[in-house]
């Protein structure tokens, strides 16, 4: 009898063995046979679309299918073999937001993310290369970053993630990462199609808002983002408008960069909140009241308001590289006109500005005081104005006046001469100025 029951659980566990095989070979055929579709040109061009897959519960995967022209491979380092691809396809746009930390770069971003089904955008993806770079070498080599920004970017742009998996820590294995920095912040990366299922005891710091996805594949996020008419990114770590001509000379590209600025006196205010542990020095200057000038800080400060004012200069000069593809916009103008500087930036990129993207606006532009808070993107934005007055000392607004002096005035932002003039919100501090001609 017990013969019997052993020779029954041996045939059970022999027949689980052989279907969990079966289900292995499956999926690797499934994987392989992906993988040669995007290895092949004649496959790429049949993709009408360079349709999204959508991954089935039982791990296979099945083609969607979208009317917008495809323009580069999504497989991870696949170069773009596919007829015509040597030019921008489809009127396709490829927008760079460039901004710094705490200029309202993010509610910006959104205003492109919340675009809607034609949209594929990126929330800081140079966050990876800058954080590989610095841990690598201990410093922030401009050239190096310059250089690697630049082709990163551009790979992007073409929906090749190939060359941001080299910078992502831990390496991603067969395409696949839970740790894509605010992977929350991109709807396309949060979609159906790019939704894997769930993996037990992988931790994700940036999960989904929208539904519980897994681990990101990067195969498939390429195709969504190949499926979407246009694509936009979001970085405060591109210095240099000038690095970026490459871009523009790529016939493949259609580029338009948006430079966002605010006035300096508010960003120190807003990074002495947000960074508080970064800006200890600047805290016991406000307090004590003196402030060396010659302090490395301090001198960091001004370097930074240089560079942006270069490459404000440079786009503003208008080169011929640059005609009809850069937008310079105050954050000010867009807290106090949000849907007026919104239609101006979709009319500079040529994308019809959708009731989708203007709903979000409205909103996100008249928020409560405790959804407000200081990495929200939700604003009572004509408040958030001036609010940096209040907050910061007049000693600290004389330093920024003295060394950011003459990016503050490039971009119309008055002096202050007193205490009483600083938190006097009857006194203007903003000139009116119109930048951009078309």
């Amino acid at each position: 009898m017990r013969n019997k029951y052993a020779i029954l659980i041996i045939c059970v566990v022999v027949l689980v063995i052989i279907e969990k095989e079966n289900n292995i070979i499956s999926r690797v055929s499934d994987k392989l046979t992906l993988r040669q579709m995007l290895q092949t040109p004649q496959t790429m061009a049949q993709f009408t679309v360079s349709a999204p897959i959508v991954l089935e519960d039982n791990g296979s995967v099945s083609p969607t299918t979208q009317q917008y022209p495809a323009s580069s491979p999504a497989d991870a380092g696949v170069p773009n073999t596919t007829e015509g691809s040597e030019e921008a396809q489809g009127g396709r746009k490829h927008i760079l937001l460039l901004a710094t930390t705490r200029t309202g770069s993010s509610f910006v971003g959104e205003l492109f993310n919340q675009q809607g089904d034609t949209m594929f955008y990126l929330f800081e993806p140079l966050w990876h290369v800058e954080r590989k770079l610095t841990l690598d070498t201990g410093v922030v080599n401009s050239s190096a970053t310059s250089w690697a920004y630049k082709d990163v970017l551009r790979q992007l742009f073409m929906c090749d993630f190939s060359m941001l998996e080299q910078f992502i820590s831990p390496p991603p294995q067969e395409h696949v990462t839970p740790a894509l920095f605010r992977r929350e912040s991109s709807m396309a990366l949060c979609e159906e199609e790019v939704c894997s299922p769930v993996v037990k005891e992988v931790f994700e710091r940036y999960r989904c808002r929208s539904r519980r996805c897994g681990p990101l594949n990067l195969t498939l996020a390429a195709l969504a983002c190949q499926g979407k008419q246009h694509l936009a990114i979001k970085t405060v770590r591109v210095r240099q408008l000038d690095t970026l001509k490459p871009l523009v000379e790529d016939p493949r590209l259609d580029m338009r960069f948006i430079q966002l600025v605010r006035d300096p006196r508010a960003i120190l205010a807003s990074r002495m909140v947000a960074f508080s542990s970064k800006y200890q020095n600047w805290k016991a200057w406000a307090v004590n009241g003196e402030v060396p000038i010659e302090d490395e800080e301090v001198k960091r400060l001004q370097g930074n308001c240089n560079q942006i004012k270069m490459s404000a200069e440079l786009g503003l000069s208008r080169p011929e590289w640059l005609q009809r593809r850069y937008m310079l916009v105050r954050y000010e103008d867009i807290a106090r006109y949000p849907m007026q500087k919104a239609a101006e930036m979709y009319k500079f990129t040529g994308i019809p500005f959708t009731v989708q993207a203007k709903e979000w606006i409205l909103r996100n532009t008249h928020a409560t005081e405790e959804a407000s808070g200081v990495y929200s993107t939700q604003k009572n934005s004509s408040e958030q104005v001036e609010k940096w007055r209040f907050s910061i000392p007049f000693k600290l607004a004389q330093v920024v006046q003295q060394v950011c002096g003459p990016t503050m005035q490039l971009f119309g932002y008055k002096f202050v001469n007193s205490e009483e003039t600083l938190v006097n919100k009857s006194v203007s501090l903003l000139e009116e100025r119109e930048f951009n001609v078309y």
